[in-house]
């Protein structure tokens, strides 16, 4: 009997963070399904935060160099942070120039990436041939697409996979949270049942 009140607690913690974990997925469900609505706004949002990423990023690089200033990546340390530095200041005060950009990287990405799985389908012809063919097939048209109508492309290409992303991880989140609450709930049943004692004849 002793064995399980000391188990319960851990199990009641567990699931209450479990919980916790279920309803952060729901708000980034939530936050993923009102970006796919405000494309633009959650284009904009991605950016800054890209941009304070960067900025932050580089001056923690920076106080590392300084700190390391002695050994012989001093200058690349701070040649780097100082790239990002910059870069963070662009993206921030320019977001909406930024995301033309970024979509344009995207767009030579999915175009570079379906030629060659294209050309890697055809050519090596293994039992994946048919899947790779159509993963190229569907990455030279997005690129094609998203080149046809850039830059007025680059104000919901960026916030559409931001939100996307958000969507895919809360619903993993809501997945594992009930899912190991469930776990845990039969874990402490299977545990009470053989914790309880046997009535004496």
């Amino acid at each position: 009997m002793a064995v399980h009140k000391a188990e319960n607690p851990e199990a009641a913690k567990l699931s209450r963070d479990l919980g916790w974990l279920a309803a952060l997925g729901v708000i980034l469900v939530i936050a993923g399904l009102v970006g796919l609505i405000y494309t633009g706004v959650a284009t904009l949002t991605s950016m800054i935060l890209f941009g304070w990423l960067l900025l932050v990023g580089g001056v923690v690089g920076l106080l590392h160099a300084v700190q390391a200033r002695g050994s012989n990546f001093f200058w690349l340390g701070v040649v780097v942070a100082a790239l990002n530095i910059a870069a963070g200041v662009v993206v921030i005060g320019r977001p909406e120039a930024a995301a033309a950009a970024l979509t344009m990287f995207a767009a030579l990405l999915f175009l570079t990436g379906g030629v060659f799985r294209l050309v890697g389908s055809l050519v090596v012809r293994g039992p994946q041939f048919g899947w790779t063919l159509v993963q190229g097939a569907f990455g030279l048209l997005l690129g094609i697409l998203v080149l046809a109508s850039w830059p007025s492309s680059s104000k919901y290409v960026i916030g559409c996979f931001f939100s996307l992303s958000l969507l895919f991880d809360g619903l993993g989140l809501i997945a594992t949270g009930f899912g190991g609450r469930k776990i845990v709930g039969m874990v402490t049943e299977q545990h009470e049942a053989v914790a309880k004692p046997t009535p004496s004849e």
